[in-house]
């Protein structure tokens, strides 16, 4: 959830999209706990100021339930190779954890640029009972921010997807707020659903028993900075999303370039809890 070089931001919220998550009284199919790991490479550069070539990986772990809140914790790795000069290395890991009623969202980002320290993010946000949300940072700078009702945290965000996916629904358009940047951005998204499929997928992770036909929807966000009307998304993440929570498939459009991620490996984790409520 930081920016830093090239695109790291739509990468780290593409670990806050893969959050998928309903609340457990509420969904079919519940939310399992694992670690998925994708490799990242590039499908196209279009400009010069993009990198000539990428290559990396992105490790997710998921864990927690509707009663104990939403732990994610990540690390993504990427080496982005100009057209002239070195090879530059980054390295984002991120905590992540949003409460089961959408009330409490925290976000700890330490990236490392090159081997170097670089970026931090590190703050909390909490949403009021008239729903306005108030945001405490601690990293990069000491700031507090207030925000108007309707802004949705991650998970609340991406529950809405799923629901919005299950009742037939091809678009929904949100405000969010997911600490990225610096933590001071909020964003307007654009989400479009395709038709559901149970269809086997191709690569061999994606084949686990907990995934078997689980249904799941081809989904595109497009993410951009509110105020700024008729502009093109900031970044676009698109991937298949499955019922119980797990992603495949993903694709990071940066404009200058976009990149594709395979997932390499999945498995499920015990359940750290029993959701009494």
């Amino acid at each position: 959830m930081t920016r830093i070089g090239l695109g790291v931001t739509g990468l780290s919220a593409a670990l806050a999209l893969m959050t998928f998550t309903a609340k457990a009284e509420n969904a079919k199919a519940p939310l399992i706990a694992h670690r998925a790991v994708y490799e990242l490479s590039m499908i196209s550069s279009t400009r010069s100021r993009a990198p000539a070539a990428a290559r990396g990986m992105l490790a997710y772990d998921f864990a927690g339930s509707h009663c104990d809140g939403y732990t994610t914790t990540f690390r993504q790795m990427m080496e982005m190779a100009p057209s002239e000069g070195p090879v530059h290395v980054t390295d984002t890991r991120s905590t992540t954890f949003e409460d089961g009623d959408f009330k409490n969202f925290r976000f700890k980002v330490k990236t490392l640029a090159d081997g170097q320290p670089a970026d931090d993010v590190d703050g909390n946000a909490n949403r009021a009972a008239d729903g306005a949300i108030s945001i405490r940072l601690s990293k990069p700078k000491t700031a507090k921010l207030d925000f108007s009702t309707g802004i949705l945290f991650p998970t609340e965000h991406i529950e809405q997807i799923i629901s919005a996916a299950k009742a037939g629904d091809t678009t929904i358009s949100r405000q969010v707020y997911d600490g990225s940047d610096t933590g001071e951005k909020i964003f307007d998204t654009l989400t479009v659903i395709g038709k559901e499929t149970k269809a086997e997928p191709p690569e061999t992770p994606a084949q686990n028993s907990a995934l078997h036909d689980t249904p799941r929807w081809p989904v595109t966000v497009s993410y951009f900075e509110t105020g700024k009307e008729g502009a093109k998304p900031a970044y676009v993440l698109s991937f298949d999303l499955y019922e119980n929570g797990v992603s495949r498939n993903l694709k990071l459009d940066y404009g200058d370039f976009v990149l594709k991620g395979e997932m390499t490996s999945f498995e499920t984790r015990a359940a750290t809890s029993v959701c009494a409520k």
